[in-house]
């Protein structure tokens, strides 16, 4: 077999990448896209991964790749070694230090992650579309879905996808094309991400997460900062995130890159806001110095259960990125008032005898929590989970005065507990042991249910990661649905059908 191309001449789809030796890493959802969009390529593909569902691994037969189950321990297998990979796609969830990226670093095989594949191969159907980069500690996919709503509504064929659980090389290959990409992007993926040239990027907010993956916070912050690099025409920055804005004054933008905040404040001459109740832009106007144009008002969106103050800036900064990619302001408008947030998002599965249950299962770290327990009063809160290195003694500090009581579940309940100890000690709290897993959220239903009083909400809001107990949050978030709904009786499905 002769010598494969270079890799730096491989920036298209159209270029040559026959007999590529391309190794990847792991075989879930974005494993095995970046499988089949290189074997489509006819490159030479090896997958590695410690474990994948039969059926992906069925379909690397048919798509003619050999799958290598990885060991346990620092061993780099051995197909891995004979196979000489010219190049290593790696999944998001794989750690730096990882024995094949160590290995890979000491033997000079560059590492790429599905982004920096998908942005070399964009060209696929035609004129490769533009990028929109979002990314943040929360708020990502319901930012994605935001602007996607609205740029679609405006008339472009859009494609939400990354993160929000489809593979942009699947965006990429779809054969009808699109007008632009909206990607969300995890810290995983930010940290593999070489040269993108977005059209604009958001990071909504940075705090403490995943500090047990990038080792620590300020490498969590320089993995998010990544998002600006490159950007043409708008930055949007939080302005009640200061790390946002600096991420932005350090970042290498493309000459003539706007710089432009969303806040739920009076907005500035290139910003976002809200002004009476009005949410306001003064950035995508004529004349911002002395006026701005109404989009919506948080009476409407508090019909269509849109405004917690979390959600509300979510809706600015994805207003912000359409707006500079061309929605008007009657689109946004027309968006809004059809937009409903996903499952497990601030969703009410019930309101029975003047006691509200919302899930916000997808609530995972401690910023998301912090938003959704911020937007409600007298609450029992069911809390716990796997809390990936945070600490959580500041969250519960800082809400005690708005419980009733507290619930808590998962693996990681020390910390928890002398949370609760330390600075509510008369606060009720009960605990569902980890051993309990088959039956955690009617346990924990039933205990929250024994606390609450007309007026309270029940809050699950976890703070915490869900694989301890559960598939995925969106496991957990049925899960309490189905507590809910068994412990109130058929009513609740009447009441939350409106919801």
């Amino acid at each position: 077999m002769s010598e494969s191309p270079r890799l730096d001449i491989l920036t298209s789809w159209h270029a040559p990448w026959l007999g590529v030796r391309a190794a990847v890493l792991g075989l879930g959802v974005t494993g095995f896209a970046v499988a089949d969009t290189l074997a489509e390529l006819h490159a030479n593909v090896l997958v590695v991964a410690a474990g994948a569902d039969d059926l992906r691994i069925r379909m690397c037969d048919v798509i003619g790749v050999p799958f290598v189950q990885e060991t346990s321990g620092a061993l780099v297998p051995s197909e891995l070694v004979e196979f000489a990979p010219e190049v290593i796609v790696v999944s998001p969830g794989y750690h730096p230090d990882h024995p094949i990226l160590l290995w890979a670093k000491k033997q000079g095989i560059p590492v790429w992650g599905d982004i920096e594949l998908a942005w070399r191969l964009r060209d696929k159907v035609g004129v490769p579309a533009p990028w929109i980069l979002v990314t943040g500690t929360n708020g990502k996919t319901t930012t994605v879905q935001l602007t996607a709503a609205m740029l679609a509504t405006a008339g472009f064929r859009v494609a939400p996808c990354g993160n929000i659980g489809v593979p942009v090389l699947d965006a990429v290959r779809d054969p009808q094309g699109f007008d632009v990409f909206v990607v969300e992007l995890s810290s995983y993926q930010l940290h593999y991400m070489s040269e993108i040239w977005p059209h604009s990027a958001v990071c909504l907010n940075v705090a403490d997460d995943h500090l047990d993956w990038h080792g620590s916070f300020d490498a969590y912050v320089a993995a998010k900062a990544k998002v600006y690099n490159n950007v043409s025409v708008a930055c949007v920055y939080n302005k009640a995130d200061a790390r946002t804005e600096m991420m932005v004054e350090a970042a290498d933008v493309v000459e003539g890159a706007r710089a432009i905040g969303f806040g739920l404040g009076v907005p500035g001459r290139s910003d976002l806001g809200v002004v009476d109740g009005i949410l306001c832009d003064r950035a995508f106007i004529e004349d911002r110095h002395n006026t701005a144009t109404e989009l919506t008002t948080l009476t409407e969106l508090h019909d269509q259960g849109l405004a917690a103050p979390h959600i509300v800036a979510n809706i600015l900064a994805a207003t912000a990125l359409a707006r500079a990619f061309g929605a008007s302001g009657e689109d946004i408008r027309e968006a809004l008032h059809s937009f409903r947030l996903d499952a497990h998002r601030n969703e009410v599965v019930a309101e029975i005898n003047d006691v509200t249950w919302i899930d916000d299962s997808k609530a995972t770290n401690p910023h998301a929590a912090d938003a959704s327990l911020a937007a409600n009063q007298s609450i029992v809160w069911i809390v716990g989970g796997l809390l990936k290195g945070v600490d959580i003694d500041a969250l519960v500090a800082k809400h005690v005065n708005r419980l009733r009581g507290a619930v808590i579940i998962g693996q990681d309940r020390t910390a928890l507990s002398a949370a609760f100890e330390r600075h509510a000690p008369t606060l009720p709290v009960a605990q569902v042991s980890a051993e309990e897993n088959r039956d955690v959220m009617i346990h924990a239903v039933n205990l929250a249910a024994d606390m609450v009083q007309a007026g309270d909400v029940v809050l699950l809001a976890p703070a915490a990661a869900s694989m301890d107990q559960f598939t995925d949050y969106a496991e957990r978030g049925r899960l309490f649905a189905q507590a809910v709904r068994d412990r109130v009786g058929g009513e609740a499905d009447e009441s939350s059908a409106s919801h």
